[in-house]
């Protein structure tokens, strides 16, 4: 599987940003994805997950109400819907998948990762 985000940039505070995660590859095999960020010197945090079959989401506290992740599975891609993004949103954000039912917070529980796309949220 090879995954592949876009949509990053630079948004003033509370603006918006969608970040897509285009899925190749044996695609058929993804059970979840999940959206994390990293801020420089921070830990990689889960931000977002799903269940590629099922649709059914995860959200850290800190993004319930503001962001909003979702599948498309025709075209093999998970999106990030980030509304109201604020300062400590700014991050690399990564998606990532995995290929059997692990825990969805855990990064090592993940098979395969994008490179990252820069969000950043000026004040």
């Amino acid at each position: 599987v090879q995954l592949v985000e876009s949509g990053g940039g630079l948004v003033q505070a509370g603006g918006s940003l969608r970040l897509s995660c285009a899925s190749s590859g044996r695609t058929f095999s993804m059970y979840a994805v999940g959206w994390f960020r990293q801020a420089p010197g921070k830990d990689r945090d889960v931000v977002a997950a799903i269940s590629w079959s099922s649709g059914n989401t995860y959200y850290t506290n800190s993004v319930k109400g503001r962001f909003t992740i979702s599948r498309d599975k025709a075209k093999n891609t998970v999106y990030l819907q980030m509304n109201s993004l604020k300062p400590e949103d700014t991050a690399v954000y990564y998606c990532a998948a995995q290929t059997r039912g692990r825990n969805w917070l855990y990064p090592n529980d993940y098979d395969y990762w994008g490179q990252g796309t820069q969000v950043t949220v000026s004040s």
